[in-house]
């Protein structure tokens, strides 16, 4: 008998109990303020959407800096503290990260801040049931239907969660965490290669001299032109997908799940896409992503996108999207952007980014290469992506099912990592 079934016939034979979330925290969900302040380049880190990743508050993603007057502002309404969980409530919804340490940040509305009361609940149990499938579907089915989903904070505060007592809690967070550090060495050694892949490409695309000759700089409204997206309601099905701003991943790739559909009519077709083409996400907390089309499945772009139209005898539409992946595009566009509640980043800020124009083989190899390093990097097919894909797939079944709370199913569980153990000492044996 494992450990975890031992607990749970001590401590809760008769089934686990389920509780709001309301229930388990020490205070209403809340949030950070709802306009966006004027960015800095140094000061307080400014979190939202894009820094809720990878199940942490990345510092290093943060949307700006704001000024420590604006910060004390902040904080009047919610000031982070270690055990925090956040879910991200608006455009990439559902994300959820937990603050293990440092608080020197303020967060922004898009973000559902949530602090758990740890007389009744492990902060870390809350932050693995909040990821599980089944809450990850209510938080899509109770989000707003509409082209930027929303969910409410007095919606979330509803959501029912399972709290068995602290012991039984204790040991699913230690299995748990057990299962994370498998992926670490790997996720280490993949970031590190990230960004060994960052600064090769800043150092490609911040192009001087070539051959003698200063490589010119240009207004990207002077090479290329724009066109808004289609107005319609996505649908379960129809003729094309329709692909909306939460349909761009932080890389500039296409989600490849949750797709959405429209019915073509004479007017949709003309927003029909092609392979390579660009599209600009141009409101909202996920402003500023560019996507490259990846074929030429039947596909119209949405109202909050913006296709880029450019001059190829100039510039190439690959060279481009790797450009607005970069550290120089994403300083210009957090200048650029509108400040306010809801950001925006429509043509005529975009078409003040400037940007390097190499000739066009130069252009060329620099794709070759820049490709290659996105491809040892996101491949999920090849390599470290590939592994680490497949070990994440791993924790996720294991996470649903020792959250369940079945006493058979945590048998099974010490079982199957029994037969995995014994699996991967196959393997080695074969490599030898």
């Amino acid at each position: 008998m494992s450990k975890l079934e031992k607990l749970i016939n001590e401590y809760c034979p008769n089934g686990v109990e389920f509780k709001t979330l309301l229930d388990i925290l020490q205070q209403p969900i809340t949030d950070g303020p709802h306009e966006t302040p004027v960015l800095q380049e140094f000061g307080v880190p400014f979190i939202s959407v894009e820094a809720i990743h990878d199940g942490i508050v990345d510092m290093t993603k943060c949307r700006g800096y704001i000024s420590q007057e604006y910060s004390d502002y902040c904080r009047r309404k919610y000031k982070p503290e270690t055990g925090d969980v956040y879910m991200v409530k608006s455009a990439s919804i559902g994300r959820i990260a937990i603050v293990e340490d440092n608080t020197d940040f303020d967060i922004w509305s898009p973000l559902a801040a949530m602090r758990p009361n740890q007389s009744i609940i492990i902060p870390r149990f809350l932050f693995y049931v909040l990821q599980t499938e089944k809450i990850q579907k209510e938080v899509i089915k109770k989000a707003s239907k509409s082209s930027q989903p929303n969910l409410s904070m007095r919606t979330l505060e509803c959501f029912k969660i399972p709290l068995p007592p602290i012991e039984v809690q204790r040991e699913i967070v230690r299995i748990l965490d057990n299962f994370t550090e498998l992926t670490a060495e790997l996720t280490a050694e993949l970031t590190a290669r990230k960004k060994q892949y960052e600064y090769y490409r800043d150092a490609l695309l911040n192009i001087g001299k070539i051959g003698g000759v200063e490589a010119p700089r240009v207004k990207l409204g002077d090479i290329a032109t724009f066109t808004y997206g289609f107005t319609d309601t996505a649908k379960a099905e129809g003729d094309a997908r329709f692909i909306r701003i939460t349909d761009i991943l932080d890389n500039g790739t296409l989600n490849p799940v949750d797709a959405k559909y429209i019915t073509l009519t004479d007017d949709s077709r003309k927003y029909l896409l092609k392979k390579g083409d660009l599209l600009l996400a141009r409101t909202g907390a996920t402003f500023g992503k560019t996507l490259y089309v990846p074929d030429d499945s039947p596909a119209v772009y949405a109202s909050f996108l913006i296709k880029i139209n450019l001059d190829n005898s100039r510039i190439l539409n690959r060279f481009y999207w790797h450009f607005a992946q970069s550290n120089s595009y994403w300083y210009q566009a957090n200048k650029l952007v509108s400040a306010g509640g809801q950001p925006q980043f429509n043509a005529g800020a975009v078409s003040r980014v400037e940007l390097p124009i190499p000739p066009i083989e130069t252009q060329k190899k620099i794709i070759d290469v820049l490709d290659h390093f996105d491809a040892i990097c996101s491949d999920l097919n090849i390599g470290l992506p590939a592994e680490i894909e497949a070990r994440e797939k791993q924790y996720s079944y294991y996470r649903d099912l020792l959250l369940s709370f079945d006493s058979s199913h945590s048998v099974n569980v010490e079982r199957e990592r029994e037969r995995e153990r014994e699996r991967e000492q196959e393997r080695g044996a074969v490599t030898k």
